[in-house]
This record gives C-alpha cells, sequence and structure tokens, in this order.
C-alpha cells in the first residue's frame, strides 16, 4: 500500500508541475511579465506555500523553532539538490537579472537571515523587517518586468507575440491552481508513502527527517523546476528556486515571527545555517563561470547536496 501511495504521489507530482508550468506561462505573456519573474513570485510563493502552512501552524502549536530547521533545509536543498538535478536534466542559460539582481537579493537575504539569527532569537520586529522587504521587492520586480517586456515588444519591427497564441487569462489561473492542488497533495503523498517504507526498513526517526522529509519539502519546487526544464522554459526554473528561497527567508521566518518570536538552536546557527550560506554563494560563479549552468556544474551541486546529507548522518550516529 505504501508504494502504491508514492507512486501516486509522484504521479500526482507530474501532473501539476505540468499544469502550474502551462499556466505561469499563459499568465506572463498575458500579463507581459517575463517568464523568470512568474518563476520568482507566483511559481515560488506556490511552492513555498507548505513550508509556510508547516512553520505557522509550528508557532500557533508553539513550536516555532521548526521555521528554522523547516527553511534553512529547503534553501539548501533547492539550490544543491534541486538545481542540481534540474541542470542534469537541461542546462540552463542564466538570465543576465538572475546575476545582477536575484542573486544578490537571495544573497542579502541569506545574510540578513544568519544576522538577525546570531542571538539565537529572531524577534517580531526582524520579521516585520523580513517580511516587508519582500513586499517591496516584488511590486518593484513586477513593476520593472512589465515596462522592459513592453518596451521590447514595442521595439520589434514585426509583431511577433500576436503570432503566438495567449492563453485565456482565467484558464491559466486555473491551471495555476489546479498545479499547486497537485503538488500539494502529491507532495503529501509522497512523503506519506516514503515514510512508511522507511520505517519498515528499520530507518530511525532522525535519519528519515534529514532524507525523506528533507527531500519532501523540496518535491514540489524539483517537479516544477524538471517539468519547467524539459519544457525548455528555463527562466522559470532558475526564477523558481531563487525565488523560493527568498519567499522561505522573508515569507516564512517573517511571518513566523512576526506570530511568535523564533528560538534558534546554536547547531542550527554554526552549522547548518552555514552550510546555506556557502552554497547560495557558490551560485554566484557558477553562474559567471561560463555562459550557462550545466551538467558538470550539476554533478557539483548534487555532490554537495550528497556531502552535505552525508555529515548529518555521520553525526547522527
Amino acid at each position: 500500500m505504501s508504494y502504491l501511495i508514492l507512486i501516486l504521489g509522484l504521479i500526482t507530482l507530474i501532473i501539476g508541475g505540468e499544469f502550474l508550468v502551462k499556466g505561469a506561462v499563459g499568465i506572463a505573456k498575458k500579463a507581459h511579465i517575463s517568464s523568470l519573474v512568474i518563476g520568482m513570485t507566483v511559481i515560488s510563493f506556490g511552492t513555498s506555500a507548505p513550508e509556510l502552512i508547516v512553520s505557522l501552524n509550528a508557532a500557533l502549536s508553539g513550536n516555532p523553532e521548526i521555521a528554522i530547521a523547516n527553511v534553512v533545509g529547503s534553501n539548501i536543498a533547492n539550490i544543491a539538490l534541486v538545481l542540481g538535478i534540474t541542470v542534469l536534466i537541461f542546462p540552463i542559460i542564466v538570465d543576465r537579472n538572475s546575476k545582477i539582481i536575484d542573486w544578490p537579493m537571495m544573497m542579502g537575504a541569506s545574510i540578513l537571515f544568519y544576522l538577525f539569527a546570531y542571538d539565537l532569537v529572531i524577534e517580531t520586529w526582524e520579521g516585520i523587517i523580513l517580511f516587508g522587504i519582500l513586499v517591496v521587492f516584488t511590486v518593484l520586480l513586477i513593476t520593472n518586468s512589465r515596462k522592459t517586456t513592453k518596451k521590447e515588444k514595442a521595439a520589434l519591427t514585426t509583431p511577433i507575440e500576436d503570432e503566438i497564441p495567449v492563453m485565456n487569462t482565467y484558464l491559466a489561473f486555473f491551471y495555476v491552481l489546479l498545479g499547486l492542488v497537485g503538488l500539494f497533495f502529491g507532495a503529501k503523498w509522497l512523503v506519506s508513502g516514503a515514510i512508511d517504507i522507511a520505517q519498515n526498513l528499520g530507518m530511525s526517526q532522525t535519519v528519515i527527517g534529514v532524507t525523506v522529509v528533507a527531500f519532501g519539502t523540496s518535491v514540489p519546487e524539483l517537479v516544477t523546476s524538471a517539468v519547467a526544464a524539459f519544457r525548455k522554459e528555463t527562466d522559470i526554473s532558475i526564477g523558481n528556486l531563487i525565488g523560493s528561497n527568498l519567499f522561505n527567508i522573508m515569507a516564512v521566518i517573517g511571518l513566523t515571527a512576526i506570530v511568535k518570536p523564533i528560538p534558534v538552536e546554536s547547531v542550527v546557527l554554526n552549522n547548518d545555517m552555514i552550510w546555506m550560506l556557502c552554497i547560495a554563494a557558490a551560485l554566484l560563479p557558477l553562474m559567471l563561470i561560463g555562459k550557462k549552468l550545466g551538467r558538470i556544474k550539476g554533478v557539483m551541486l548534487f555532490g554537495t547536496y550528497v556531502a552535505y546529507i552525508t555529515i548529518i548522518l555521520i553525526h547522527v550516529k
């Protein structure tokens, strides 16, 4: 039964990812917004919604510290695991904005997150700052993208865009909603089935937590980015992952801290958050060296994630 649930979850995830990417591309064309920006906003916010729900529920239940492990683990997996696998499927030519705007914003958010956590607690006022920055950045990102896209369209001598069929707005939003629902339930079933199988194999709760569950929280991002890569919508892939990391820090941590200050364990501050910062920092030279994120870089990223998990498992033992 556990295997059936796992397979059902995987199938639901793939279908959900397909609908989400289709709908997102439709919205991007209709709203004159680049696929990169759609990936960083609509898709990344949607795929990070489970982390937000889990963290807010934990805070309301009196366990806000869960949010820290949730976000740090997810951010490490998004870059090292998910991006690594995505570029193994289809190499990504990195957009200029990813290098000069999106990466610096993600890196800045990661550093600010670390500084706020340095005294082993993230206060309510710090949460307000984090969430406020996200709101301002998102508004500026969308506004700038609309202006740029309209200028590029006006500069075309041939109205190429008019020849491309544009999806009905309501249908596009329905696809996005359908995709998000598919990702939510697919991830839930996949993790549930995987945990049951792991328990039947005699794995400890700790090992399950740092392997199966950690992977499970990044499954929506992985499937969405992989589907986008297969469809050659690579801007959505990189935008989704950078946007998810931003959303995790600014919204998940920000809103959770607003609900209740978040205590930070010293081991997370001195170990996991350092890994998160180093992996985020390493992404820039990978984007700058060469014209694209190719399969060799994908192997490097994936290998980094394997090393991280291996070290955790060794310490657990």
